[in-house]
């Protein structure tokens, strides 16, 4: 079970976080759980990350200072005794400590190579932190629940700020070192950091939590995996644009995976894959509403071909040319820039040419932060303009909509009634996913909100 940060970050959530494995205990032989940080502080730590990189040392302190109040508030609120609460303020000021001597070490060199380290260590404080506050709260509740560092368990690459797990030699760590564990205690692991063989601290990529969650499941070959947040499941759209988005009962891996890639917030995109590939059901549910059933997620939905379950929206950059042939150069340079400017690559391409034009897009992830559109496209064109033979590039912003069911390219009727709601809107490309399950449409950014409108609205008249 995977608890998100605004489940743990007061004590109204965290009491229903108790209630819950108290009551799983009772059913499951085995739980494990994965927390995130409390909401809004690995955020606050990447500040203080990048305030020490400049030598802000009175920015990084007073950030680490607000953390460490608004922590002691938190457990000072909470049902701990006397023992409990002393060891958690001693643990959450050592961590503290730890995390501005980092900061005060960065502030002090210019060995830029050493930076992305130190970073990862800083903003992984976060998880480590709420991970003994919910191991403390189980204690105090006759549960073995035991803090455990995913550094030790969930080994990675050194791409730093976005680390690729090794799942062979992560299996082999959690096989020695969790699963004899299981049945014992209740392990709470720290979702959306890992390390490297050497022992150097890296991060999974922002909502890497649940990918932590992901690869636990695999790796203990659990029956279930559960996704704890405060809403009731996945959405047929965003609910913050749309008020009348409603929960989706079922979806299968494919459906799913795309709706997190294409933006669906609520999960990270990479934590599908390995579940699907073991066939680990996954639940999304509400921690404040847990009997509620929330949305199941498995190897087949149960659902008619064709019926359109979600629309997603996410922005994107497009690159068009008045010139056609190949377009692995000006790909691979998309790709690059991408990584040097928000640390991912561009996973998904989608390319339109004709006889004398060539049109290129591609996703900026939503968990890269809300500056990354904006931060890619200026980085690409100082890029292109140094380059001669790409200087006839122009790049723009653009929104990418993705309606999202099973079956949908073998749905003809279906396709026809979605252009037709779709009416004048204009549509620069589109694509049919491969995965036989999305058909996405490449729009201006000032037309995203009214296509996502009028869609949704032909979903729920359909549903």
């Amino acid at each position: 079970m995977k608890f998100g940060g605004t489940t743990v970050g007061n004590t109204t959530a965290l009491t229903q976080v108790v209630s819950i494995v108290l009551q799983e205990n009772e059913r499951w032989d085995r739980l494990v759980l994965v927390v995130s940080a409390l909401e809004g502080v690995t955020d606050a730590l990447i500040e203080a990350a990048h305030l020490a990189q400049l030598g802000n040392r009175r920015g990084y302190r007073r950030i680490a200072a607000t953390i460490r109040t608004r922590h002691l508030a938190l457990i000072e609120q909470l049902p701990l005794g006397t023992n409990e609460r002393s060891v958690l303020q001693a643990d959450i000021d050592q961590m503290l400590f730890d995390m501005l001597e980092l900061c005060q070490t960065m502030a002090d060199t210019a060995a830029e190579q050493a930076i992305p380290a130190k970073t990862d260590s800083i903003i992984g404080v976060g998880e480590r932190l709420s991970a003994r506050i919910v191991a403390a709260l189980l204690r105090q509740n006759n549960l073995r629940g035991v803090a455990l560092d995913a550094t030790e368990l969930v080994i990675t690459d050194e791409t730093y700020g976005n680390a690729k797990p090794n799942l062979e030699i992560t299996g082999q760590r959690i096989k020695e070192h969790l699963i004899p564990m299981l049945g014992r205690i209740i392990p709470v692991i720290t979702g959306f950091i890992g390390g490297t063989a050497t022992g150097n601290t890296t991060t999974l990529g922002r909502g890497g939590s649940d990918y932590t969650a992901s690869i636990i499941s695999v790796c203990t070959e659990a029956s279930e995996t559960w996704m704890w947040t405060t809403v009731d499941g996945m959405m047929s759209t965003d609910p913050h644009l749309i008020d009348s988005a409603k929960v989706i009962s079922e979806l299968s891996y494919d459906e799913v995976a795309e709706m997190a890639y294409f933006g669906a917030r609520i999960l990270h995109s990479r934590m599908i894959d390995p579940l699907k590939r073991l066939k680990i059901p996954l639940r999304i549910k509400n921690v404040f509403k847990p009997q509620q059933s929330g949305t199941l997620i498995h190897s087949k939905s149960n659902i008619k071909s064709g019926l359109l379950k979600a629309v997603t929206a996410i922005q994107g950059i497009s690159l068009f040319a008045d010139q056609s042939g190949s377009l692995a150069q000006i790909s691979a340079v998309v790709d690059e820039t991408l990584f040097k400017s928000i640390g991912s690559h561009a996973d998904v391409m989608i390319a339109s040419q004709s006889s004398s034009k060539s049109f290129l897009c591609f996703v900026i992830p939503t968990a890269s932060g809300p500056d990354a559109v904006h931060t890619t496209q200026t980085s690409l064109q100082q890029r292109l303009s140094e380059m001669p033979k790409f200087t006839d590039w122009q790049v723009e912003q653009i929104s990418l909509v993705t309606i999202i069911g099973s079956g949908i390219d073998s749905a003809p009727q279906t396709i026809a009634k979605i252009f037709n709601t779709i009416g004048d809107i204009p549509i620069l490309t589109m694509t049919q996913g491969p995965s036989h399950c999305s058909l996405t449409l490449i729009i201006k950014p000032e037309d995203a909100d009214n296509l996502l409108e009028v869609i949704h609205t032909l979903i729920i008249s359909n549903a």
